[in-house]
């Protein structure tokens, strides 16, 4: 006979107490302290033995009239008993995960009522959050933090200032759930106030690479960038065999629910199947197995423990190496269907099974869709439904992350470069979107030297990195080996604090909050900061305008070979000096810095928005001549033969259309082998389309007839497919590059990447408009304002062809039946010497279409 837990306490302390020695174990949510049921362990060899009875926390409660208590207690243990022995009826309309209460020392516990620690050790869910164990206690991280197993309170030096925590009744508390299906990988989101998770189930498809995909479920938690993934084999061994899938629950259109701090489904195996691998604990640690030479730390994997549970089902568990975390993950047959363990894998029949995964790590506060939309622009959330829950999912009051599964955390490239797409629509104010991302950005600069953080390293993750560092720590890292991020962060600033009057109005109450992230910068405001991170860029920029010379760009750090958005081994081919951030970046960076100079910022420097001001015209007028490449008709035509030859390229390449010469912008300078242009044609020329406004007349008129000639050009030849641009284009590249490292299988080869089509699509816009205000040469010469309109034209043609894949990360193509035909990027073998490489089905910047729309004054009449 089982019986329920009481209800959730109402009232939090730092005492606690042993269960009780006569082998009843006591929950004290309250005064009223319910007994568990008793179970035997001894007799099941697979469960591990729990050294100690399972405890109990006491949450303050009275201590007072015990004999009151003991009668009340009584009642209410009379009605529960009067229930349980009612017939009662089960529906599988909806996940019951109270079927099989779970074993936790000598007592049983609800999922969504307690967390169970070290196997014998209980503490409850508080109003929907999972408290942690310190010690003989449990707490809330927000209220308490835990020195060497005693409580100790948390002082927020920003408390006069932040709004109060949401009330678990607003709109973030009602159950959102997306299905987005990208094969061979079902996507499926599902987030309440409790809890946000992602699953990913991963099955081959006929023509599937079985050398790369499997069978896999995986499930990814914003929640501390953590996660757990599953490999299943066929039990007949020839893969391909077995395929798995996720089932509606009952007659409803959804296949999860949600639990406290995870997720619970129905998971069917189409054959009988084996559980060969299971990873619990950062997503960092299972994309790294995944796209990196596969291996684990056996100091990880050692720690999940494998429990045969009393209904014949399994449990996987592990502690995290803050010795405090717990991620878990049950899966039970269905009809009393029993999962055996043979040689300690488990082993399944065919059939639906029961998951249940959660953590106990603590929740993030999700903005809802209202929440993260500004009262202007609501009208999206009805019009671009999937799209905004997309974003809704990877936005919290804290920060905005980057992706959904790989990229679930901080990364300030991309929350800031989405910020500047997605500006006209995001919420603004205290508790919006747009200062979630200036503030998580500020809250990650590095105080010494003022370089805004690429990547932040958090949960089991961070303490794994520490422990490599001989330090026992939990406390969060930061990657600062790019050297965009810090540009972007000036440009950012100054769009939302000078550019909008929401952010003029914010000004003095964002700038003196107090950092508290990271413990370096304790005692340093939002000001200062921000400060530090301008007086570096004015720092690093001044050599240049001094003496132009290749030696005072901007280059990737030393021992660095990636540095710009192009993050991958070969992104930027080997080269050293990046196109976009001495061309676009900086001198765009300048400007803002003069730009907020000019209204009262930095008050310490004075002189610079005089200073900015003329350094970043500097800047912008002469620092496109070094990346210029510009190759004969004659020349252009035997490279791209050449290369058709090389690479084997199946589609038709007329390379008479080749009737120009042909002129880009290289990816970088100082390649491999001394070669002193990485010669790929590329679309970065979007920054400087989207971020300057260019008054050289002559250098403008080039630049914008050389993009609108590359954008029109079918690839080989320029930029375009039918699955739109290609972000490279090594064709050119020969002797400079080597090719077969930019194929369509390559993280940043001949694939397409959605936010570059967007930020293309804003910057050829953006000057266009500039003709209806400005004298500009480009805007009076008609064949070359033909040109150029005629290029956005067939960009936004692509775009909405492709309109499907938008929202997705990076995507690639297969030429079949004359075209390129959409695939996604992981479903092709990686080239030869790099890993794999999977794309998000949503990724942060990528949901810029949601702000970026064709602006029909500029379409052209149809022929």
């Amino acid at each position: 006979m089982r019986l329920p837990f009481a209800g959730p306490v109402s009232r939090r302390g730092t005492n606690s107490r042993q269960a009780r020695d006569d082998d009843q174990a006591l929950l004290e949510d309250d005064p009223l302290s319910i007994p568990l049921e008793n179970i035997d362990t001894a007799s099941d060899s697979d469960l591990r033995q729990p050294g100690l009875p399972a405890r109990s926390h006491h949450y303050g409660g009275s201590r007072g009239n015990r004999s009151c208590q003991l009668a009340i207690f009584v009642a209410v243990l009379a009605g529960l008993l009067l229930a349980i022995l009612l017939p009662r009826r089960h529906s599988r309309s909806s996940v019951s995960v109270n079927d099989g209460l779970l074993p936790c020392g000598n007592a049983r516990y609800s999922i969504n009522d307690h967390t169970c620690y070290g196997s014998n050790f209980l503490c409850p869910v508080v109003n929907k959050k999972r408290t942690l164990r310190c010690g003989s206690d449990c707490y809330l991280p927000e209220e308490f933090s835990c020195d060497s197993g005693k409580l100790v309170g948390i002082q927020n030096p920003n408390s006069g200032d932040k709004a109060p925590p949401k009330d678990a009744s607003r709109e973030s508390c009602t159950p959102n759930y997306l299905h987005l299906s990208d094969p061979p990988y079902e996507n499926y989101f599902m987030s309440d106030c409790s809890s946000a998770s992602q699953v990913v189930v991963t099955t081959p498809l006929p023509d599937s690479d079985l050398t790369i995909i499997g069978p896999r479920l995986l499930i990814a938690w914003p929640a501390g960038n953590s996660g757990i993934v599953a490999y299943f084999s066929p039990v007949n061994g020839v893969n391909g065999t077995l395929g798995i899938g996720l089932e509606n629950i009952g007659s409803t259109n959804r296949t999860l629910n949600p639990l406290v701090g995870g997720v619970t489904g129905f998971l069917s195996l189409y054959s009988s199947a084996t559980l060969d691998l299971a990873i619990l604990g950062s997503v960092r640690t299972i994309r790294e197995f995944i796209e990196g030479p596969s291996t684990l730390s056996p100091k990880i994997q050692d720690a999940i423990e494998i429990h045969q549970l009393p209904d014949g089902g399994i449990q996987l568990n592990r502690q995290w190496l803050d010795k405090t975390t717990e991620t878990y993950l049950t899966i039970h047959g269905s009809n009393g269907t029993s999962v055996s363990i043979q040689s300690g894998k488990p082993r399944f029949t065919a059939g639906t099974y029961t998951f249940n995964a959660w953590s106990s790590y603590p929740q993030l506060d999700q903005l809802g869709a209202m929440e993260v939309i500004n009262p202007a622009s609501q009208l999206i959330i009805s019009q671009n439904e999937e799209d905004v829950e997309s974003l809704s999912f990877l936005s919290y009051s804290s920060k905005i992350l980057a992706g959904a599964w790989r990229f679930l955390t901080y990364f300030g490239r991309d929350s800031l470069i989405s910020l500047l797409l997605l500006r006209p629509i995001l919420s603004e104010d205290d508790g919006g979107a747009i200062e979630a991302i200036l503030g998580a950005a500020i809250e990650r600069i590095n105080s010494s030297d003022g370089t805004v953080c690429h990547e932040e390293t958090i949960g089991d993750y961070a303490s794994y990195l520490n422990e490599q560092q001989g330090i026992d720590s939990a406390d969060p890292l930061c990657d600062y080996k790019m050297v965009d991020t810090d540009f972007l962060f000036l440009i950012a600033i100054n769009e939302y604090f000078v550019n909008t009057a929401v952010g003029s109005s914010r000004r003095e109450p964002f700038f003196e909050r107090n950092a508290s992230f990271l413990s370096a910068n304790l005692g340093s405001t939002y000001g200062d900061l921000t400060l530090a991170t301008a007086e570096k860029i004015m720092k690093l920029t001044a050599d240049f305008e001094q003496s132009p010379v290749k030696e005072n760009l901007i280059h990737l750090n030393n021992g660095q070979t990636v540095g710009q958005w192009r993050d991958s081994g070969n992104g930027l081919g080997g080269g050293r000096i990046p196109y976009d951030v001495n061309t676009a970046l900086v001198p765009a960076a300048l400007k803002s810095i003069a730009s907020l100079s000019s209204k009262g910022f930095f008050p310490s420097y004075p002189d610079w928005a005089e200073v900015a001001s003329k350094r970043a015209i500097f800047w912008e007028d002469n620092t496109l001549s070094f990346f210029q490449v510009n190759i004969t008709i004659e020349k252009s035509r035997d490279l791209v033969e050449s290369y058709v030859d090389v690479t084997g390229f199946p589609g038709k390449v007329d390379t008479s259309e080749l009737n120009s010469p042909v002129v880009f912008h290289g990816l970088a300078l100082d390649g491999r082998d001394h070669q002193p242009i990485v010669k790929v044609m590329n679309t970065d020329d979007c920054f400087r389309l989207f971020l300057l406004n260019g008054t050289d007349q002559s250098q403008l008129s080039a630049f914008l007839s050389q993009v609108a000639d590359n954008i029109l050009r079918p690839f080989p030849l320029g930029l375009s497919t039918d699955v739109g641009l290609v972000v490279a284009n090594p064709a050119y590249g020969k002797g400079s590059v080597d090719v077969k490292e930019f194929t369509e299988s390559a993280y940043h080869g001949t694939v397409v990447w959605s936010w570059q089509l967007a930020m293309m699509a804003a910057g050829l816009e953006r000057q266009l408009e500039r003709c209806e205000h400005e004298q500009l040469a480009f805007c009076t010469d008609s064949a070359l304002h033909g040109h150029v309109l005629e290029a956005y034209n067939h960009l936004w043609d692509l775009i909405d062809t492709n309109r499907e894949h938008l929202s997705s990360e990076v995507w690639s193509w297969v030429y079949r039946d004359g075209k390129f035909q959409y695939t996604p990027l992981g479903a092709l073998p990686p080239p030869e010497g790099q890993s794999p490489v999977e794309s998000d089905i949503r990724q942060l910047w990528s949901l810029a279409f949601l702000a970026v729309k064709r602006n029909d004054a500029y379409r052209l009449p149809e022929a």
